[in-house]
C-alpha cells in the first residue's frame, strides 16, 4: 500500500471529536426539552462550530427538519456556498438515509456519529450512502464517539414516551 494514499488528508484529533460530540449531546438535550426526538448536530470548519441544530420535526411540522438537515442549511449559509468539503459533521445518532444523501450532496469531509442506527442508518446501519462507490462524493466516517451517552438519551426518551404517552 502506498503510504501517501493511506495518510488522511485531514488531522484526526479524538479529543476534539469528544468535545464536539459533547456539543451535539447538549443540543440533543435541548431537543428533548422541546419534546423532539433527542438528536443534536454541529458542523465544524477550521476547528470552529459554524452550525448547531437539533431535531425540530414536531416543532416545524416538517419531516425533513432533522438535526443534520438544519445544520447543513446553516453551514451553507455561514460558508456562502453549498459545498462543505472542508467541514465535519458531528451528530449523536447515525444519519438516516435522507440526511446521508444530503451530506453526500453537500460534499461533507467527515461525519462523526455517536450511536448506530441498524434499522435506518445511512452510514453503515441499513446502507452506507456516505461511502457508496459510484456516487460523486464519499465522506470519511467515524462512529462510536460517546456512543453510550448518545444511545442512552434516545433510550431514556423513548422509555419516557412509553410510560407518559
Amino acid at each position: 500500500m502506498d503510504i501517501e494514499k493511506a495518510t488522511p488528508k485531514f488531522p484526526i484529533n479524538l479529543d476534539l471529536d469528544q468535545h464536539f460530540m459533547g456539543e451535539a449531546l447538549y443540543l440533543a438535550q435541548k431537543a428533548w426539552k422541546a419534546e423532539e426526538v433527542p438528536i443534536g448536530s454541529v458542523i465544524v470548519r477550521e476547528g470552529k462550530i459554524i452550525a448547531r441544530a437539533h431535531n425540530q420535526v414536531e416543532t416545524l411540522k416538517d419531516a425533513t427538519a432533522h438535526a443534520e438537515m438544519l445544520a447543513i442549511t446553516q453551514a451553507e449559509s455561514a460558508v456562502g456556498d453549498w459545498r462543505l468539503a472542508d467541514c465535519d459533521l458531528y451528530v449523536t445518532k447515525e444519519p438516516c438515509l435522507m440526511c446521508a444523501g444530503a451530506i453526500v450532496l453537500a460534499r461533507m469531509r467527515r461525519v462523526i456519529f455517536g450511536c448506530p442506527d441498524p434499522k435506518s442508518g445511512g452510514a453503515g446501519g441499513r446502507l452506507n450512502l456516505l461511502q457508496m462507490e459510484g456516487l460523486n462524493h464519499q465522506c470519511s466516517v467515524i462512529s462510536g464517539i460517546r456512543s453510550s451517552e448518545c444511545g442512552a438519551i434516545l433510550k431514556e426518551f423513548f422509555a419516557h414516551l412509553r410510560v407518559n404517552g
